[in-house]
């Protein structure tokens, strides 16, 4: 049997993801929807924080961890390409993070965990 998202996902993130999330859910927010709003931010480690929170789907907090991590990738890829204009230099760093999170979000979509360099990758 595969192993479940919080099983897979949860010790790649800091407590203090976890901490903040619950303390806006203890203020009236509501766990997915929080978590989509910080996917479309790019902030993957709110995303995961919130997730663990909820009681949706596997597959559906997966989608919504995925879709954070590509929205990363995109906001860096455009960071980039701002950067390159700006200092007429090319920012191959950048681009090297934006390729990792497209990697993460490859991973997550297929139910594995996240990996970098052969090792747990974290978050923070």
């Amino acid at each position: 049997m595969s192993e479940s998202f919080a099983e897979l996902y949860r010790d790649a993130l800091k407590g203090v993801f976890i901490e903040r999330a619950r303390q806006q859910l203890e203020q009236g927010s509501d766990a997915l929807t929080s978590a989509n709003a910080y996917a479309e931010r790019g902030k993957p480690e709110f995303v995961l924080a919130f997730l663990l929170l909820t009681e949706s789907q596997d597959e559906v907090k997966r989608e919504v961890f995925a879709h954070a991590f590509e929205r990363r990738a995109h906001i860096s890829a455009q960071k980039a390409a701002s950067f390159d204009a700006q200092y007429h230099r090319p920012f191959p760093l950048i681009q090297l993070e934006a390729q990792k999170d497209l990697r993460a979000a490859k991973q997550v979509r297929e139910g594995q965990p996240l990996q970098g360099s052969g090792k747990e990758r974290r978050l923070d």
